[in-house]
């Protein structure tokens, strides 16, 4: 699974001018599951990121997890994140796994990612949506599970 983090003061998901997901301070999470990726994965990954310091302590430095702030998460379906751009100027998505797989790795990711402990909401498998966020830093984590 591929996911890339921003760490935010805010963020909203939008579905026909409503929103269907937002958060306060915490993460919005852009996740995309791979061929060959199964729910040890998507465990592996919610794990990860609930774990990875990147908030600030007391005293300013990244030290600080998820867990740690009781911060939010909004976890949004993007199958883009597989885009191979290496031929031509169009990416291909093939890369990206199918549907029906990604559907339900997208729904156990957020489940699994809730358990641990933030409070989780999630944009909408397959829609249209728009996303806007208060990127908090800037601070933006790129996270692959294959390497």
């Amino acid at each position: 699974m591929r996911a890339l983090l921003q760490r935010v003061t805010e963020a909203a998901v939008r579905v026909d001018g409503q929103i269907v997901g937002q958060c306060g301070p915490g993460l919005l999470i852009l996740v995309c599951a791979m061929p060959g990726d199964d729910e040890a994965t998507a465990d592996r990954l919610a794990a990860k990121i609930a774990r990875l310091r990147i908030f600030h302590d007391e005293a300013g430095k990244m030290n600080r997890a998820l867990s740690d702030t009781g911060g939010e998460a909004l976890v949004v379906s993007q199958f883009t994140l597989a885009a191979d751009t290496s031929r031509g100027n169009r990416p291909g998505f093939s890369g990206a796994a199918a549907p029906d797989l990604a559907n339900a790795l997208y729904e156990h990711f957020a489940r699994a990612l809730a358990a641990l402990g933030p409070k989780v909401e999630t944009g909408r498998f397959g829609a249209d949506m728009q996303v806007s966020l208060t990127n908090d830093g800037p601070v933006t984590i790129w996270l692959d599970t294959a390497t």
